[in-house]
């Protein structure tokens, strides 16, 4: 016998309301959103984010890691549904149907509390639409240890459940800031952190810079580019050697680049 509510119903209203989720004006009225995954999860739970209800269904999920992910939920959210697999495809957003959801109140950082630190290092992204490319920059900026991502202009919503996924929960441990162009250039002036822009138009190398220092790597989207207002604000315009026919890289690609130059080099600082 279930330790848990089953619900089976397609018209349950938990269930009507989870489904909203998938639609970012819900998202945004309620501040909640929805996860999925074994992975993702589990590292909302690592970053002590609130789970607020937990879905399964026993169709989909098994094995031990599941399992194990089902009794520490269980030990700090007392929402825990099991769903059938005709439910739980109603409140699935993507294909991949691993049998576990979560509705989160995720963090929410300001400039304002966004701690810095002795030697800040923070990517910052203007205007990047696809979530694939936000998820993909998110682990990166997990693996590197940055100090905090910087969404300006912000053109996806970083909650955005596909964010979720390609970035594998990372979205959770990095520290994520969105804000318009001029506040964020204050906020980077006011605390001494020299800007470099990404561009293909600049004979600056990205290799050639000093990174040492408080810094904060620019980045656009991949079909216009940084705006003028970085270009022409920055410290100084940096580029990634191109030796083939296309002259620039995935921006997602341009940010592991850029990023792991700056821990090579702090690397020598230990």
């Amino acid at each position: 016998m279930s330790l848990f509510k089953k619900i089976t119903s397609l018209q349950n209203i938990r269930i009507k309301e989870v489904a909203k989720l998938r639609q970012r004006k819900f998202r945004d009225i309620s501040s909640l959103t929805i996860v999925e995954g074994v992975r993702e999860i589990s590292q909302a739970l690592k970053a002590n984010i609130r789970i607020q209800e937990f879905y399964f269904c026993k169709d989909c999920i098994s094995g031990k890691e599941n399992d194990a992910l089902i009794r520490n939920i269980s030990s700090c959210c007392k929402a825990v549904f099991e769903v059938s697999d005709k439910v739980f495809k109603k409140i699935a957003f993507g294909d991949r149907l691993e049998g576990c959801l979560a509705v989160v109140r995720p963090s929410v950082y300001s400039l304002d509390n966004l701690k810095l630190g002795k030697n800040p290092f923070l990517v910052v992204v203007e205007k990047v639409e696809k979530p694939g490319n936000i998820g993909a920059i998110l682990r990166t900026c997990d693996a590197a240890g940055v100090t905090g991502l910087i969404i300006c202009d912000a053109a996806t919503d970083i909650y955005n459940p596909n964010v979720i996924r390609a970035s594998l929960g990372a979205v959770f441990s990095v520290k994520v800031v969105q804000g318009l162009n001029q506040e964020v250039f204050k906020f980077l002036k006011r605390n001494n952190i020299s800007t470099y822009a990404t561009t293909p138009y600049s004979s600056s190398l990205y290799a050639d810079v000093d990174f040492t220092k408080p810094s904060a790597i620019i980045l656009g989207s991949e079909q216009d580019g940084l705006t003028d207002f970085w270009l022409e604000n920055s410290d100084e315009k940096i580029t990634i050697p191109m030796k083939g026919k296309v002259d620039s890289l995935n921006v997602s690609a341009s940010a592991a680049v850029t990023v792991f130059e700056v821990v090579r080099q702090r690397s020598f600082l230990k």
